[in-house]
C-alpha cells in the first residue's frame, strides 16, 4: 500500500507587482548529465508565467537540451567543469580529485563572466543549479540543490563543507522537495541545524500523469556524464532483447537530429524532448533508469514503477536507491550485477508515493523584488 505524504500550497494569482515584473532572471544548470538542465524547465516555464524574462546559460547536452526546450529565449554558453567518471567505482573519487583544479579553473571563469553579463545584459536575478561560480552580491542569487550534504564516503564532510561554502554566497537556497519528514531526499537535503537560508520547494518535474494506451512494456531511460553512459548503454543493449515484450530505448545522446532505429522487440532513441518523453512515459508500464534524484521527482509526478541501476562511484545515487528499497517502495541493483530477470522484483514494491504540493511561485519570486 502507497504511502501518502501530501503538503497543499495554494498557489495565488500573481500579486499585480509580479505582472509587471519584467526583471530580467538568469537561469543556469550545471552540466552534469541531463538531471539539472531538465528540472530546471519548470522553474523557466514559471518565470515566464509571471512575466519575468528568463536567459539561460549552461554548456554542452545541457545547454542543447534547453536550447531545444526554449528555443526563443537567448543561450549563453559558460566554461565547461569537465566532469567525467571513472570506468570503474573503485576509482570514482580519485578520478573527481583530479578533475578539482580543472572545475576551479571554470569556477573562476563563470564568476568573471557572470559579473561581466549582469552590466551588459541587464541581469535583475540570479538561479544556480549547482554552478559554483554563479552568484553575485550586486543582485538576489538562489543557489538550487538538493544535497546540502554531499555524500563522498569518508570525504562527506569535506564535500559538505565545501558545497555549503558557496550555497552561504547566494541570499536563498531552494531545495526541491519538501520539508517534512517523510520526503524524498531524506539526509542529502536535510539538516537540523544551519545557517542556510534554506526553503523547501517541493518535488520540480516537467513531466505530467496521463491516462494513455499502453504501448510499452518496458521504457529504458539513459543520462549522466561518461563513460558511465556508454558503459549501462552497452550492458543493456544486449539485456533488453532478451525481455519477453515491447521496449523504447533513450540512449540520453543530445543532437542535432533526432534519430530511432527498431531491431527486434527494442525501438531505439538518441533523445527525446520533453513533449515525446512525457508521452512515452505515459505510455509504457515500468522503467528502468539511473536513481538520479530528477529522475526520481519524474517518476513521482508520473507515478511510475521503475527499477534503479545506480552509476558507479556515486554516492548520492546509491544513497536514494537504498534508501528508496529500504522504504519498499522500488527496488534497484549495481551495474555490474544486473540482469533482465531482476525486473520482476518491482512487482514486490509499491512504488513511489503521490505528492500533492502546490509551489507557491509568487512567494518564492519576491526574492527578486528585493533590489
Amino acid at each position: 500500500m502507497k504511502r501518502d505524504f501530501s503538503v497543499k500550497i495554494q498557489d495565488d494569482e500573481p500579486m499585480n507587482h509580479l505582472k509587471q515584473s519584467n526583471k530580467t532572471i538568469l537561469v543556469a544548470p550545471l552540466n552534469w548529465g541531463l538531471g539539472h538542465a531538465t528540472r530546471c524547465i519548470p522553474i523557466i516555464q514559471a518565470l515566464l508565467d509571471h512575466n519575468y524574462v528568463p536567459i539561460i546559460a549552461s554548456d554542452g547536452n545541457a545547454l542543447e537540451l534547453l536550447r531545444k526546450e526554449f528555443p526563443y529565449i537567448d543561450m549563453f554558453e559558460l566554461p565547461s567543469y569537465h566532469i567525467e567518471y571513472s570506468k570503474t567505482d573503485k576509482y570514482f573519487k580519485w578520478k573527481m580529485l583530479i578533475s578539482i583544479p580543472k572545475i576551479i579553473k571554470a569556477v573562476l571563469a563563470e564568476k568573471k563572466l557572470i559579473q561581466q553579463w549582469i552590466t551588459k545584459y541587464e541581469i535583475d536575478g540570479i538561479i544556480s543549479d549547482n554552478r559554483l561560480g554563479i552568484y553575485s552580491a550586486k543582485i538576489p542569487s538562489v543557489y538550487l540543490t538538493h544535497q546540502i550534504n554531499v555524500l563522498s564516503g569518508n570525504t562527506t564532510w569535506f564535500s559538505t563543507q565545501c558545497h555549503r561554502y558557496f550555497i552561504k554566497k547566494h541570499n536563498e537556497c531552494w531545495v526541491p522537495d519538501v520539508a517534512q519528514d517523510p520526503n524524498l531526499t531524506g539526509n542529502l537535503g536535510h539538516v537540523k541545524n544551519t545557517s542556510l537560508n534554506i526553503k523547501y520547494i517541493g518535488p520540480l518535474s516537467r513531466m505530467k500523469q496521463k491516462e494513455l494506451n499502453k504501448k510499452y512494456d518496458l521504457m529504458v531511460v539513459l543520462s549522466g556524464p561518461e563513460p558511465q553512459r556508454s558503459l549501462l548503454e552497452e550492458k543493456l543493449k544486449n539485456e533488453v532483447l532478451k525481455y519477453k515484450g515491447k521496449v523504447i530505448f533513450i540512449k540520453g545522446i543530445v543532437e542535432k537530429t533526432q534519430q530511432n532505429e527498431t531491431f527486434k522487440n527494442v525501438t531505439f532513441y538518441n533523445f527525446m524532448n520533453t513533449k515525446q518523453l512525457e508521452q512515452t512515459f505515459n505510455e509504457s508500464d515500468l522503467v528502468l533508469c539511473r536513481s538520479g534524484y530528477t529522475t526520481v521527482m519524474d517518476l513521482v509526478a508520473l507515478q511510475k514503477k521503475a527499477f534503479f541501476i545506480p552509476t558507479p562511484g556515486q554516492y548520492e545515487q546509491l544513497y536514494l536507491a537504498k534508501k528508496l528499497e529500504n522504504e519498499g517502495l522500488l527496488p534497484f541493483s549495481l551495474q555490474e550485477d544486473f540482469c533482465i530477470e531482476d525486473l520482476s522484483k518491482i512487482n514486490n514494491f509499491s512504488g513511489l508515493p503521490k505528492i500533492d504540493f502546490k509551489t507557491n511561485w509568487n512567494d518564492l519570486f519576491k526574492v527578486f523584488e528585493k533590489m
